[in-house]
C-alpha cells in the first residue's frame, strides 16, 4: 500500500504545476517587468557627455552645447547632434526613422542658456560661426527674427545649405 505522503505529492503534481517551477515563473515574469519598466523612453533630453560624444551624422564631438541637438526614437535609440543642420541632414537620410510615429522626442540646445528646447518651443536664429557651417542657433520660438522649424530645416538643404556643410 502506497504511503499517504507520496500519494499526496501525486495528486498535487498533477494538479498543476509543482511549487518549485510555479515559484520560476513567477520570478522571471517579475524580472520582465521591471526590465521593461527600467527601459522606459526618457521626459526630457538624455545626459550628453560633452567633448565624447559623436555626432550621429558627422561624427565629430558634440562640444558646443549651444548648437546641440537630440533625437529620440520610439525603440528607446537616442541620437545626438553637434549643430542643427546636422540632425536635419540625418533626418534626410534616415526617411524610416524620421517617420512620426519613429520619433520620441527631438530637442535642441538653446544658443546661450543652459536647457534644452523641445521642436514645438524652438525657433532658430542666424549664428556665424558654427561647428558645421549650417549657420543656424537654437532660441526660443517667440524671439524676434526667428525662423521655424520647417524654414531653419529647408536652409540645411539643397541651394541654401552651407558651402562647407557635409
Amino acid at each position: 500500500m502506497p504511503e499517504p505522503v507520496a500519494v499526496e505529492r501525486a495528486r498535487a503534481r498533477d494538479r498543476g504545476l509543482p511549487l518549485g517551477l510555479a515559484a520560476a515563473v513567477l520570478a522571471a515574469g517579475l524580472f520582465a517587468w521591471l526590465l521593461l519598466r527600467a527601459q522606459t523612453l526618457p521626459e526630457g533630453p538624455a545626459p550628453v557627455v560633452w567633448d565624447k560624444t559623436a555626432c550621429a551624422h558627422c561624427r565629430m564631438h558634440v562640444g558646443e552645447p549651444g548648437f546641440a541637438a537630440q533625437l529620440q526614437l520610439e525603440d528607446g535609440t537616442v541620437h545626438n547632434f553637434d549643430d542643427p543642420g546636422c540632425l536635419a541632414r540625418w533626418l534626410d537620410e534616415h526617411p524610416k526613422d524620421a517617420a512620426a510615429d519613429a520619433v520620441h522626442a527631438i530637442f535642441f540646445h538653446h544658443k546661450t542658456d543652459d536647457r534644452w528646447l523641445t521642436r514645438a518651443e524652438v525657433g532658430f536664429v542666424d549664428a556665424s560661426p558654427t561647428p558645421m557651417g549650417f549657420g543656424l542657433a537654437a532660441v526660443d520660438a517667440r524671439t524676434p527674427g526667428a525662423v521655424g522649424w520647417q524654414q531653419a530645416m529647408a536652409r540645411t538643404r539643397g541651394p541654401h545649405a552651407a558651402a562647407g556643410a557635409p
